[in-house]
Protein backbone atom coordinates (compact mmCIF):
# COMPACT_ATOMS: atom_id res chain seq x y z
CA UNK A 1 0.00 0.00 0.00
CA UNK A 2 3.14 2.55 0.32
CA UNK A 3 3.87 2.33 -3.18
CA UNK A 4 1.14 5.16 -3.75
CA UNK A 5 1.10 6.84 -0.68
CA UNK A 6 2.76 9.85 -2.56
CA UNK A 7 0.29 9.37 -5.04
CA UNK A 8 -2.77 9.80 -2.94
CA UNK A 9 -1.37 12.96 -1.40
CA UNK A 10 -0.45 14.23 -4.42
CA UNK A 11 -3.83 13.31 -6.35
CA UNK A 12 -6.16 15.01 -2.84
CA UNK A 13 -4.33 18.35 -3.21
CA UNK A 14 -5.42 18.11 -6.52
CA UNK A 15 -9.02 17.27 -5.97
CA UNK A 16 -9.49 19.77 -3.38
CA UNK A 17 -7.91 22.29 -5.81
CA UNK A 18 -10.87 21.97 -8.47
CA UNK A 19 -7.93 20.25 -10.70
CA UNK A 20 -8.39 17.20 -12.73
CA UNK A 21 -6.32 13.79 -12.24
CA UNK A 22 -5.54 11.12 -14.50
CA UNK A 23 -5.46 7.83 -12.45
CA UNK A 24 -5.99 4.03 -12.29
CA UNK A 25 -9.39 2.85 -11.49
CA UNK A 26 -10.89 -0.59 -10.88
CA UNK A 27 -11.17 -1.02 -14.93
CA UNK A 28 -9.93 1.15 -17.24
CA UNK A 29 -8.01 4.73 -16.72
CA UNK A 30 -10.35 7.45 -15.46
CA UNK A 31 -10.18 11.38 -15.82
CA UNK A 32 -11.37 12.65 -12.31
CA UNK A 33 -12.04 15.70 -10.12
CA UNK A 34 -14.10 16.54 -7.12
CA UNK A 35 -18.04 15.21 -8.07
CA UNK A 36 -19.16 17.89 -6.03
CA UNK A 37 -17.23 20.90 -8.04
CA UNK A 38 -19.19 22.01 -11.01
CA UNK A 39 -16.30 23.49 -12.01
CA UNK A 40 -13.99 20.42 -12.81
CA UNK A 41 -16.65 18.76 -13.84
CA UNK A 42 -16.74 21.18 -16.62
CA UNK A 43 -13.38 21.26 -16.92
CA UNK A 44 -13.07 17.29 -17.48
CA UNK A 45 -16.19 17.94 -20.42
CA UNK A 46 -14.20 20.65 -22.22
CA UNK A 47 -11.17 18.08 -22.03
CA UNK A 48 -12.71 15.26 -23.32
CA UNK A 49 -14.66 17.82 -25.89
CA UNK A 50 -17.74 15.75 -24.75
CA UNK A 51 -21.39 16.99 -25.09
CA UNK A 52 -22.38 18.00 -20.84
CA UNK A 53 -25.93 16.72 -22.14
CA UNK A 54 -24.17 13.39 -21.41
CA UNK A 55 -23.36 12.38 -17.77
CA UNK A 56 -20.58 10.67 -15.97
CA UNK A 57 -20.23 7.99 -13.15
CA UNK A 58 -18.83 8.48 -9.65
CA UNK A 59 -17.02 6.39 -8.36
CA UNK A 60 -16.98 5.53 -4.30
CA UNK A 61 -14.84 3.32 -2.00
CA UNK A 62 -18.28 2.09 0.18
CA UNK A 63 -21.66 1.64 -0.34
CA UNK A 64 -23.05 3.54 2.57
CA UNK A 65 -21.18 6.84 1.45
CA UNK A 66 -23.41 6.08 -1.88
CA UNK A 67 -26.07 7.06 1.01
CA UNK A 68 -25.06 10.35 0.94
CA UNK A 69 -25.86 11.29 -2.86
CA UNK A 70 -28.48 9.46 -4.07
CA UNK A 71 -31.94 9.92 -2.20
CA UNK A 72 -32.89 6.59 -1.63
CA UNK A 73 -30.90 3.25 -2.37
CA UNK A 74 -33.04 0.52 -2.93
CA UNK A 75 -32.54 -2.89 -0.77
CA UNK A 76 -31.25 -4.73 -4.22
CA UNK A 77 -28.06 -2.27 -4.48
CA UNK A 78 -26.60 -4.04 -1.52
CA UNK A 79 -26.72 -7.30 -2.44
CA UNK A 80 -25.91 -6.24 -5.90
CA UNK A 81 -22.84 -4.62 -4.79
CA UNK A 82 -21.79 -7.15 -2.17
CA UNK A 83 -21.64 -10.30 -4.80
CA UNK A 84 -20.41 -8.09 -8.17
CA UNK A 85 -17.36 -10.56 -8.97
CA UNK A 86 -16.40 -7.83 -11.40
CA UNK A 87 -16.89 -3.64 -11.13
CA UNK A 88 -20.64 -2.85 -11.87
CA UNK A 89 -21.88 0.52 -12.08
CA UNK A 90 -25.36 1.21 -10.85
CA UNK A 91 -27.40 4.11 -11.90
CA UNK A 92 -29.34 5.75 -9.68
CA UNK A 93 -32.32 8.04 -9.54
CA UNK A 94 -32.85 11.25 -6.90
CA UNK A 95 -29.17 12.04 -7.07
CA UNK A 96 -28.47 14.87 -4.42
CA UNK A 97 -25.24 17.03 -3.18
CA UNK A 98 -23.38 15.96 -6.34
CA UNK A 99 -22.25 18.55 -9.30
CA UNK A 100 -25.71 19.30 -11.24
CA UNK A 101 -23.93 19.47 -14.75
CA UNK A 102 -22.54 15.41 -13.64
CA UNK A 103 -26.26 13.85 -13.62
CA UNK A 104 -28.39 13.10 -16.63
CA UNK A 105 -31.11 15.01 -17.31
CA UNK A 106 -33.76 12.82 -14.89
CA UNK A 107 -31.47 13.44 -11.98
CA UNK A 108 -30.29 9.86 -12.29
CA UNK A 109 -26.08 8.97 -11.26
CA UNK A 110 -24.17 6.21 -12.22
CA UNK A 111 -22.56 5.04 -9.22
CA UNK A 112 -19.36 2.56 -8.98
CA UNK A 113 -17.98 1.23 -5.16
CA UNK A 114 -13.97 0.52 -6.35
CA UNK A 115 -12.32 -2.51 -4.58
CA UNK A 116 -9.14 -1.59 -6.83
CA UNK A 117 -6.63 -0.70 -3.91
CA UNK A 118 -5.32 2.89 -5.75
CA UNK A 119 -8.68 4.44 -6.66
CA UNK A 120 -10.44 2.35 -2.90
CA UNK A 121 -7.58 4.14 -0.82
CA UNK A 122 -7.95 7.59 -3.14
CA UNK A 123 -11.98 7.44 -2.15
CA UNK A 124 -11.32 6.77 1.76
CA UNK A 125 -9.30 9.14 2.35
CA UNK A 126 -10.81 12.17 0.01
CA UNK A 127 -14.10 11.26 1.56
CA UNK A 128 -15.74 12.89 -1.26
CA UNK A 129 -17.12 10.86 -4.64
CA UNK A 130 -14.92 11.05 -7.03
CA UNK A 131 -15.98 11.05 -11.44
CA UNK A 132 -14.73 8.49 -12.98
CA UNK A 133 -14.82 9.04 -16.78
CA UNK A 134 -12.63 7.21 -18.98
CA UNK A 135 -9.59 8.75 -19.95
CA UNK A 136 -10.11 9.57 -23.79
CA UNK A 137 -11.18 12.39 -25.97
CA UNK A 138 -15.23 11.91 -26.60
CA UNK A 139 -15.27 9.30 -29.75
CA UNK A 140 -12.22 8.00 -29.45
CA UNK A 141 -11.56 4.23 -28.12
CA UNK A 142 -11.46 4.07 -24.63
CA UNK A 143 -7.46 3.48 -23.48
CA UNK A 144 -7.19 -0.15 -22.44
CA UNK A 145 -4.26 0.71 -20.25
CA UNK A 146 -1.77 3.84 -19.43
CA UNK A 147 0.36 3.59 -22.64
CA UNK A 148 -2.74 4.00 -24.51
CA UNK A 149 -3.99 7.34 -23.16
CA UNK A 150 -3.01 10.24 -25.86
CA UNK A 151 -0.80 13.19 -25.24
CA UNK A 152 -3.88 15.96 -25.63
CA UNK A 153 -5.06 14.04 -22.49
CA UNK A 154 -2.07 14.13 -20.54
CA UNK A 155 -1.58 17.63 -20.93
CA UNK A 156 -5.26 18.38 -20.32
CA UNK A 157 -4.85 16.94 -16.69
CA UNK A 158 -3.40 18.72 -13.50
CA UNK A 159 -1.71 15.53 -11.91
CA UNK A 160 -1.32 12.32 -13.48
CA UNK A 161 -0.69 9.28 -10.63
CA UNK A 162 2.08 7.17 -11.10
CA UNK A 163 1.02 4.24 -10.04
CA UNK A 164 0.07 1.11 -11.98
CA UNK A 165 1.24 3.33 -15.20
CA UNK A 166 3.64 0.10 -16.26
CA UNK A 167 0.96 -1.90 -16.93
CA UNK A 168 0.31 -3.64 -20.05
CA UNK A 169 -2.91 -5.98 -19.45
CA UNK A 170 -6.19 -4.29 -21.35
CA UNK A 171 -8.80 -2.96 -19.02
CA UNK A 172 -12.61 -3.26 -19.36
CA UNK A 173 -15.22 -0.81 -18.59
CA UNK A 174 -17.73 -1.81 -15.75
CA UNK A 175 -20.92 -3.56 -16.47
CA UNK A 176 -23.83 -0.88 -16.01
CA UNK A 177 -26.97 -1.66 -14.55
CA UNK A 178 -29.91 0.91 -13.64
CA UNK A 179 -32.21 0.63 -10.60
CA UNK A 180 -35.34 2.01 -11.85
CA UNK A 181 -38.48 2.52 -9.53
CA UNK A 182 -39.98 -0.14 -7.74
CA UNK A 183 -37.72 -2.51 -7.87
CA UNK A 184 -36.83 -2.46 -11.75
CA UNK A 185 -33.40 -3.45 -13.08
CA UNK A 186 -32.25 -2.56 -16.56
CA UNK A 187 -29.23 -3.87 -17.86
CA UNK A 188 -27.01 -1.08 -19.73
CA UNK A 189 -23.86 -3.06 -20.56
CA UNK A 190 -22.92 -6.36 -19.43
Amino acid sequence: MEDFKEDIKKAIQTLKTGGIILYPTDTIWGLGCDATNEVAVKKIFELKHRSDAKSMLVLTDSIMKVERVVSEVPDVAYDLVECADKPLTIIYDGAKNLAPNLLAEDGSVGIRVTQEAFSKKLCEEFRIPIVSTSANISGEPSPRNFSEISEAIKAGVDYIVSYRQDETATAAPSSIIKLGKGGVVTIIRQ
